[in-house]
C-alpha cells in the first residue's frame, strides 16, 4: 500500500498538498452540481453564484459547475467556449455522440467559472429506461405526473454518465470531487455510487423537503422532531418518492453537509444522518473606500422611497416623512414559514402602542412577496400621477415667482409677497389642492390580486384592521412583485430598496439559513431574525450582544407564539424610540459585522468538506492531518468612528436634520470605550472545518 498523502490547508491555489508526487495537484478536478446553476429558482442560486469567485480563486481552471440547459438563461448569462481540459472535452464528445446535448462556457458572474449544461429535453427519450435503471439501484419509483422529479432523473443520469466517461480516462485515479446540492441533483450521486465510480462525493442539503412541508402546515415542528412518522408524513403529502431521493442521496454521499446548526438538527431526525460539516452561507463583501458611503446611500434611496410614499398617500399625507420609518419583509410567499403571520400580529400591537403613547413616529411597512396579480391597480398608479402633477404645478409657480422676485431685487425693492402671487397662481394652486382630495383610504396593495378573498396577508390585514387610516401610526403596503428599477411605480432594485429602509423584519419559523437578514447586515441595515433561522443561530454563536449591532433575534424556539410576538413587538417599539443619531450609530455597528459573512472566511468550511471527502473516499491515498481544521487569524473590525459619524449627516446645516436630534447634541462618546465594548461583544474567532467534538453534544440543547 502506498504512503497516504497527508492533506493540509496550506495549499497552492487552494488545492490540497501532499508529499507523494505520483498524482500532480493540477489533476484534481472539482465539479459542483445543482439544478440552480445559471437557473434562478431559489436561494441555492445565490449560494452558488456568490461562492463561485472564492472557489474559482482556489481551483482555477479545475473548477466546473454542472446544471440544466435553458436557452433563455444561456443567452443572457453564458459565454460559449471550448473546454480547456482535454479529459472534460473527450467526455463531452462521447456524450454528444450518444445523442445528448451538452453545452460548455463561462458563466458571466464574478469569478467567471466554467459551466457544463445538459439539455434535459434532448435526452427525454431515455426517461423510461433511466427510471428503470434508477429503480434497479434504489427501489425508488418516480410517478409519471411529477415532472420535476422526472427532470431530476434525466439530469442525474446525464451527470452520472458524464462522471463515468470522465473517470474512465484516469485509470481509477482519485482525480474527481463531485459536490451535489439538494435532491434535484441527488440522482447523479446515487447512480455514481452504485456504479462505484472513483469520485469523492459531497451532498449539501439547504433545507429538508419534509421539514419545509411540515412547517408550512403550521405544525409544532421543532418540539416534535423525534415524534414524526417520517414515511407517513411524506406519503400524505405525496412527496414520498422525492423524500426517498433526498434521503438516499444523503446516505450515499461520502460527506454530508448542511448550511446551519438548526438544519443539522432537522437533518438528524428527518434524514437520519448527522452532517459531517456545517457549511454556513456567505456573501461577497465589498467595502467602500469611504467608510460611511453606505450611510450616504441610505439617505439617497430613502429619499426615493419617500417620493413613492408621497404619491401613495396623497390626500392622507398628514404625517411627517422626516419622522417616518420604513420596515420591510421580503422573500417567497410562505405566509407562516417566513413569519408574515407573526409580523402582522406584532404590527397590530405596535400600532396600538404608538397610538396610546401619542408618538409622532409613523411606520410604513412593505411586504415584498411575489403573488399572482393582474398588474398594478388604478388607484396606486393614480397616486403617482397626482404626485407628479403637483410637482409640475409647484415648479411652474416657483419659476414664475422667482422671476418676479429677481426683477424686484434688481430694482432695489423688497417685493410685497402678498402681490407677487397673482390670482391665476392662487387659482392654479387651489385646483392642484382640490385634485388631491381623496374619498377612499390609500390602498393596502399596489396590485390587483388574483383571488384576494383567499390571500392570507390581505385576510389578516382585514382581521386586524390595518387599513391605512389617518389615525393609524402603522401603515401597510403589500407589493406582490419583485422590485425592479424599470417599474413605473417604485423604480428601485432590491438592493437599492433595502439600503433606503430602516429595518428588515424576518421572524421566520422555517429558515435553514436566511439570506435576507444577511444581505441587510452587509448593507448596514439592522434586521430582525429568529433562533430558528441559520443566520440567527450563527449570530448568537459569534456575537455576545447581537441587538447592540442591530441584529434582533426573536426566540421562537423556547417561547410560545404569543410570547414571541410580544418580544417582536418590543423590538419594533424600541427601534421606533431611537433617535436619528442612535440609528446612525447602530447602522455603523451593523455594517461592521459584515466580515463575519464573507466567503473569504466561510469558504474554508467547503474546503475542509472537500478534503474530508478525499480522505474518506481514498483513505489509502489521502489522510487528513489531525490539525487539519484551520483557524482564522481573527476578524479585524475597524475602530468605531467618532460620533457623530460624519459631519454631513449630523450638523444642523444638513438637510436631513430632524427634530429631536438636539437632545443628543450634548451626548459625548468615548471612542476607545466604544471600541473596547465592541471587542468584548464580538466573540473570539471560530474554528473552520469539521464540527468540534464538543459541538455534537449541543444538539440536545434544542430538544425538549
Amino acid at each position: 500500500m502506498p504512503l497516504a498523502r497527508s492533506l493540509s490547508m496550506t495549499s497552492l491555489n487552494g488545492l490540497p498538498q501532499w508529499e507523494d508526487e505520483d498524482l500532480p495537484v493540477e489533476d484534481l478536478l472539482l465539479f459542483e452540481i445543482s439544478w440552480e446553476v445559471t437557473n434562478k429558482v431559489g436561494g441555492i442560486y445565490t449560494v452558488i453564484q456568490t461562492k463561485a469567485k472564492t472557489t474559482a480563486d482556489e481551483w482555477g481552471e479545475n473548477y466546473f459547475l454542472i446544471g440544466p440547459y435553458f436557452e433563455h438563461n444561456v443567452k443572457t448569462q453564458v459565454e460559449a467556449c471550448e473546454p480547456p481540459n482535454p479529459a472534460v472535452k473527450k467526455a463531452m464528445d462521447t456524450m454528444k455522440s450518444q445523442g445528448c446535448q451538452v453545452f460548455f462556457g463561462r458563466w458571466l458572474i464574478e469569478g467567471s467559472p466554467y459551466v457544463l449544461l445538459f439539455d434535459i429535453g434532448s435526452a427525454a427519450w431515455n426517461l423510461d429506461k433511466w427510471k428503470g435503471e434508477f429503480w434497479d439501484v434504489s427501489n425508488i419509483g418516480i410517478p409519471f405526473h411529477d415532472r420535476e422529479a422526472n427532470d431530476a432523473v434525466i439530469f442525474g443520469s446525464l451527470t452520472a454518465c458524464f462522471l463515468k466517461e470522465l473517470s474512465c480516462q484516469f485509470d481509477d485515479k482519485p482525480n474527481v470531487i463531485a459536490h451535489f446540492h439538494e435532491w434535484q441533483a441527488g440522482v447523479g450521486l446515487i447512480l455514481s455510487r452504485s456504479q462505484k465510480l472513483p469520485v469523492a462525493t459531497i451532498f449539501t442539503t439547504h433545507a429538508t423537503l419534509l421539514g419545509r412541508y411540515l412547517c408550512a402546515a403550521s405544525i409544532d415542528f421543532y418540539n416534535n422532531l423525534d415524534q414524526f412518522d417520517i414515511d407517513k408524513e411524506a406519503g400524505e403529502r405525496q412527496i414520498y418518492h422525492r423524500y426517498c431521493m433526498e434521503r438516499a442521496s444523503v446516505h450515499c454521499a461520502h460527506v454530508f453537509t448542511t448550511v446551519s446548526q438548526i438544519t443539522a438538527i432537522e437533518a438528524e431526525h428527518m434524514l437520519k444522518r448527522n452532517p459531517d460539516v456545517v457549511t454556513p452561507n456567505g456573501l461577497n463583501i465589498k467595502k467602500f473606500s469611504a467608510m460611511h458611503e453606505f450611510q450616504n446611500l441610505h439617505s439617497m434611496y430613502k429619499a426615493r422611497i419617500q417620493e413613492f410614499i408621497r404619491g401613495h398617500f396623497y390626500g392622507h399625507l398628514d404625517f411627517s416623512l422626516e419622522k417616518t420609518l420604513f420596515f420591510f419583509i421580503a422573500g417567497r410567499y410562505e405566509f407562516s414559514n417566513k413569519g408574515a403571520d407573526m409580523f402582522l400580529e406584532a404590527l397590530s400591537r405596535l400600532n396600538f402602542l404608538l397610538r396610546v403613547h401619542k408618538t409622532d413616529v409613523t411606520v410604513v411597512v412593505f411586504f415584498i412577496m411575489p403573488a399572482k396579480t393582474n398588474n398594478f391597480n388604478v388607484e396606486t398608479l393614480k397616486g403617482q400621477a397626482v404626485r407628479k402633477q403637483l410637482w409640475d404645478t409647484a415648479q411652474s409657480v416657483k419659476e414664475k415667482f422667482g422671476k418676479k422676485l429677481y426683477n424686484a431685487l434688481l430694482k432695489g425693492e423688497i417685493p410685497d409677497l402678498n402681490k407677487i402671487l397673482d390670482r391665476d397662481d392662487i387659482t392654479i394652486m387651489k385646483r392642484a389642492i382640490f385634485s388631491t382630495q381623496r374619498h377612499c383610504l390609500p390602498p393596502v396593495t399596489t396590485h390587483n390580486m388574483i383571488d384576494d378573498g383567499n390571500d392570507p396577508i390581505l385576510n389578516t390585514i382585514r382581521r386586524i384592521g390595518l387599513f391605512n387610516n389617518r389615525t393609524d401610526r402603522v401603515k401597510v403596503i403589500l407589493h406582490p412583485e419583485f422590485l425592479s428599477s424599470t417599474s413605473p411605480l417604485l423604480p428601485l432594485d432590491y438592493e437599492e430598496f433595502v439600503r433606503g429602509c430602516h429595518l428588515g423584519v424576518f421572524p421566520s419559523y422555517y429558515e435553514p439559513w436566511g439570506y435576507t437578514p444577511a444581505e441587510c447586515t452587509v448593507m448596514g441595515i439592522p434586521s430582525v431574525t429568529t433562533n430558528l433561522s441559520g443566520f440567527g443561530c450563527f449570530m448568537q454563536e459569534h456575537v455576545a450582544d447581537p441587538a447592540a449591532y442591530g441584529i434582533y433575534i426573536v426566540d421562537r424556539r423556547f417561547r410560545s407564539p404569543d410570547e414571541s410576538c410580544n418580544q417582536l413587538t418590543q423590538f419594533l417599539y424600541g427601534f421606533c424610540q431611537q433617535s436619528r443619531r442612535q440609528r446612525i450609530i447602530q447602522r455603523n455597528r451593523t455594517e461592521r459585522l459584515s466580515d463575519l459573512l464573507d466567503w473569504r472566511y466561510l469558504g474554508r468550511y467547503y474546503m475542509h468538506a472537500r478534503q474530508l471527502a478525499l480522505s474518506k473516499t481514498f483513505p489509502d491515498k489521502f489522510e487528513m492531518e489531525p490539525s487539519a481544521p484551520p483557524k482564522t487569524e481573527g476578524f479585524r473590525y475597524p475602530r468605531p468612528s467618532s460620533v457623530p459619524p460624519s459631519p454631513s449627516v449630523s450638523q444642523h446645516s444638513s438637510p436631513h436634520h430632524s427634530e429631536g436630534e438636539d437632545e443628543d447634541e450634548d451626548e459625548r462618546y468615548d471612542e476607545d470605550e466604544e471600541a473596547e465594548r465592541d471587542r468584548q461583544n464580538i466573540k473570539s474567532p471560530f474554528s473552520l472545518g469539521a464540527l468540534p467534538q464538543g459541538k455534537k453534544k449541543q444538539y440536545g440543547e434544542y430538544r425538549n
